[in-house]
């Protein structure tokens, strides 16, 4: 690939796979595990809590609807047993499972590799910018999408979103030296504001695209996609494959136009 003129980062949960019976369903198997039965998250609620924007990780997601489950029966979060490594093992044993046997096989794929070789061809470079763990990513890119020796910043390589660090930390990857716009694609709360505080961290260019992710439902899409415009998105799209070389394109001549 030529020079790079931009480059593109993707979130991977919401935007390259669809995690609603995955990571979503682990997380309200968990949460039901650990109230005894008692409580099972709706997507909605889970929405509800990410609109937050602290909660990328689904580990510390499913813990914090535990005590609010347990806080409304009266009870302080002290007073609630509840070992997080205990926690974190019961998830990856539905999420992972032995040898990837778990609800991590049934994700289905929201884009295709030739979808990344067009961004090449457009002199794009792209990477990916994850709260998932590194095992879970490579094997979502490397063995079902194919990618070779992709760029991916994941859980254990930066703080967790909103901090921008794993951000900022792929596009000096991407581009050690010059500058040049840089899309962030997300489909969180958490996501869009990891663009505003890169933005406030690192003069270049930072554009937040969201994307509302399959699971939302046709009467809620709109709020969703207002509750991502108002975390800092530049443009809300109804799936990952609406961002072409070519939309990014459009969306660099409007920026332009308002300066």
């Amino acid at each position: 690939m030529s020079s790079p003129r931009a480059c593109t980062f993707f979130d991977i949960d919401g935007v390259i796979r669809d995690v609603s019976r995955s990571y979503r369903r682990a997380l309200a198997d968990t949460v039901e595990h650990f109230t005894h039965g008692a409580y099972r998250p709706t997507q909605k609620e889970i929405d509800d809590l990410k609109a937050e924007g602290c909660w990328n990780n689904d580990w510390d997601g499913s813990q914090e609807l535990i005590y609010r489950y347990f806080e409304q029966q009266g009870h302080q979060r002290h007073q609630v047993a509840l070992d997080y490594d205990t926690l974190v093992t019961f998830f990856e044993d539905r999420y992972t499972g032995q040898n990837w046997s778990g609800y991590i096989q049934d994700e289905p794929l929201l884009v295709d590799l030739d979808y990344f070789q067009a961004f090449s061809a457009a002199a794009i470079a792209w990477g990916f910018v994850s709260g998932a763990t590194r095992d879970s990513a490579e094997y979502v890119l490397k063995q079902r999408l194919q990618l070779h020796h992709p760029l991916l910043i994941a859980m254990e390589d930066a703080p967790g979103k909103p901090n921008p660090q794993g951000l900022i930390c792929a596009y000096r990857q991407a581009i050690p030296d010059g500058d040049v716009p840089v899309f962030y694609v997300g489909d969180t709360v958490a996501d869009m504001q990891t663009v505003v505080n890169a933005r406030h961290a690192v003069p270049t260019r930072w554009y937040g695209l969201g994307v509302i992710p399959p699971h939302v439902q046709p009467a809620d899409r709109p709020r969703y996609g207002d509750r991502l415009r108002a975390a800092g998105a530049t443009a809300v799209f109804e799936s990952t494959r609406d961002i072409t070389p070519a939309v990014l394109d459009a969306v660099l001549g409007e920026s332009a136009g308002r300066d």
